[in-house]
């Protein structure tokens, strides 16, 4: 089954269409529609308009929800092709997003999660590509304005500036302007907001803006034990594979591993400390996560490895959506 999704075949998007509506079944036919969090002024605003538009309809909405998951996974999947960071251009990242965007149910639905992976997605493949541009400062200003634009949908993103700096450190050569220009980047988002809420006199949505607490995994059980102990194994299966696939790879490459690696170690402390009332908080894990593990989907010299990657990660899905349901 591999080889369908290790060609670039047309085809092969509607297969992965076909996929989604699959895995995202038992979401589609229990709808839910989005509700208003409280004290997230501008995810509220954006619900309101979108409660125009779908008049509240919790079908359209859990539609709305896995189309965008759909979309993510294929501009996931444009960006490691874009960047080589296989050594052969396929599906396989995008598979792989699907896939592990099903683990919970929640992550199926539309929630301020899914919005915080599209910036974090965008924020990616314009760090990737920090090595390979001649224009690196539009390239870390851009990244640093999309990253701070997370963190003000949902505060505990704020880590991420982490995650700008620590690729500069790996991707580029040390140059003082350009941390400057990140920083510039980094809080234009907020000078803008707070000039706007200043002329509308409401400087009491940015003071909101801080909202912190605890996240963590509701299924602490035996079942949340196997899921994690899962992901674990799934993880370092990629990690083995990036390993044996990267060793002959330009240094470009090997650094742009380094920095989705980065990319999720960051997004732990921003799924932990997300506030209580943001749902699905730990779906910021899967955009990094599931590059990880595709590595162990396309590792083609070992093909008894990937076929028992893949087939692992297909029961470990089927017991997610049993045991988290």
């Amino acid at each position: 089954m591999l080889p369908i999704f290790r060609n670039t075949s047309p085809y092969t998007v509607i297969i992965l269409l076909i996929i989604t509506v699959f895995l995202k079944l038992h979401v589609l036919l229990h709808p839910v529609a989005a509700t208003p969090v409280e004290g997230y002024y501008i995810y509220n605003h954006l619900l309101h308009w979108l409660d125009f538009v779908f008049n509240g309809n919790a079908f359209i909405y859990t539609l709305f929800a896995v189309l965008n998951i759909f979309s993510q996974a294929i501009y996931l999947n444009n960006i490691c092709n874009k960047y080589k960071l296989f050594t052969r251009h396929g599906y396989l990242p995008a598979l792989s997003y699907l896939l592990f965007s099903s683990i919970y149910p929640a992550f199926s639905y539309f929630s301020l999660p899914l919005l915080v992976n599209w910036f974090l997605i965008w924020a990616i493949g314009v760090i990737l590509g920090f090595g390979q541009t001649l224009q690196p400062r539009k390239h870390i200003f851009n990244a640093g304005f999309i990253l701070c634009s997370v963190a003000l949908l949902q505060f505990s993103a704020l880590s991420y500036i982490l995650f700008l700096l620590l690729c500069l450190v790996v991707l580029r050569p040390f140059n003082i302007s350009e941390w400057v220009v990140a920083m510039m980047g980094y809080f234009t988002p907020i000078y803008f907001l707070a000039c706007l809420l200043y002329l509308i006199d409401r400087m009491d949505i940015i003071y909101g803006l801080p909202r912190l607490g605890i996240s963590l995994p509701a299924k602490a059980e035996w079942k949340g034990m196997v899921v994690i102990s899962g992901l674990i194994i799934l993880l370092f299966s990629g990690v083995y594979a990036m390993q044996l696939q990267t060793a002959k790879a330009n240094v470009y490459v090997r650094r742009n591993w380094i920095a989705i690696i980065i990319c999720l170690i960051v997004s732990l402390p921003v799924a932990i400390f997300a506030d209580n009332v943001v749902k699905s908080a730990w779906l910021v894990l899967v955009p990094a996560l599931s590059l990880l593990i595709s590595n162990a989907f396309s590792l083609e010299k070992s093909k008894w490895f990937s076929n028992f990657a893949f087939y692992f990660s297909l029961a470990f899905i089927v017991y997610c959506q049993w045991a988290l349901k």
